[in-house]
């Protein structure tokens, strides 16, 4: 928690080293001009200096910006979040409210951002108990198992096969990325499941964890990166209830709701 010293230090003096604007000149991004130093960067390669302060090989980039377009842009308005910004479209909000409301909702236990993080951190905590040799892997799984009876990254609520796996397979041997320490485990973990009585497929929050962190990204840096991905599956369904009668997304008639609370009053 902040102390008076500190908040009076700080007050009106926002020390940063990540960027400033001088109005009518020039933008600075980590001590870089962006219309000199930065201006032929790529958005996605922007957006990840922004984060890490690191320069990603073209590969690299073309390998996250793969994970965007085939792991994430679902543009199904029946997708939790994207029903909120179809909802948005049909109540004639705006495509930025329809953005908050439904990258807010991204926030899930069971879908989107925290299944990224736990599998992420059980990969990162696996390697170092194997490396330490503490339990070999089918032991790890048996122990998370046990502790949380499920694994981050493997098992999926509605189908066990994750139908974005193969196409990301494809990505990582077109760029040369198919190895890597913790893509290799997350692999070896779905095989340790396969063959014992589990029978959970990897899912896509496993490989893209293990990708980030072979290509040197943190726990939140990964986090940061992903957090703004679904937005290419939200905005057409926010456009398409746009476009439609207002009020029209998903009506339900009253005869349809099941209730069992007091008859008609009067108020």
């Amino acid at each position: 928690m902040a102390s008076p010293k500190s908040l009076l230090e700080a007050e009106n003096n926002w020390k940063t080293a990540m960027g400033l604007s001088f109005p009518g000149e020039r933008v600075v991004i980590r001590g870089k001009d962006l219309f000199t130093d930065l201006k032929d960067m790529r958005w996605m390669e922007l957006l990840l200096f922004g984060i890490t302060g690191r320069y990603f090989s073209d590969e690299e980039i073309k390998l996250f910006e793969g994970i965007w377009v085939l792991c994430t842009s679902y543009p199904d308005p029946r997708v939790w979040n994207n029903r909120v910004a179809s909802l948005a479209g049909t109540a004639r909000s705006t495509a930025t409210l329809a953005l908050s409301g439904a990258n807010a909702l991204s926030e899930a236990e069971l879908y989107g951002r925290k299944p990224d993080i736990r599998a992420y951190e059980f990969l990162v905590r696996c390697e170092k108990i194997l490396k330490l040799e503490q339990l070999n892997l089918e032991e790890i799984v048996k122990q998370e198992l046990n502790a949380h009876r499920a694994i981050p990254g493997y098992g999926r609520p509605i189908v066990n096969k994750d139908e974005r796996i193969n196409p990301l397979i494809d990505l990582l041997h077109k760029l040369n990325f198919e190895n890597g320490i913790y893509l290799d485990l997350a692999f070896n973990i779905e095989s340790a499941l396969l063959t014992g009585r589990w029978r959970m497929k990897m899912n896509i929050a496993a490989p893209i964890a293990a990708i980030a962190a072979d290509r040197g990204l943190s726990r939140n840096e990964f986090y940061n990166y992903m957090c703004l991905c679904f937005t290419g599956g939200m905005l057409p369904c926010f456009q398409d209830a746009s476009d439609k009668m207002e009020g029209t997304f998903l009506p339900i008639s009253c005869s349809k709701i099941s209730y069992e609370g007091k008859n008609l009053r009067s108020w």
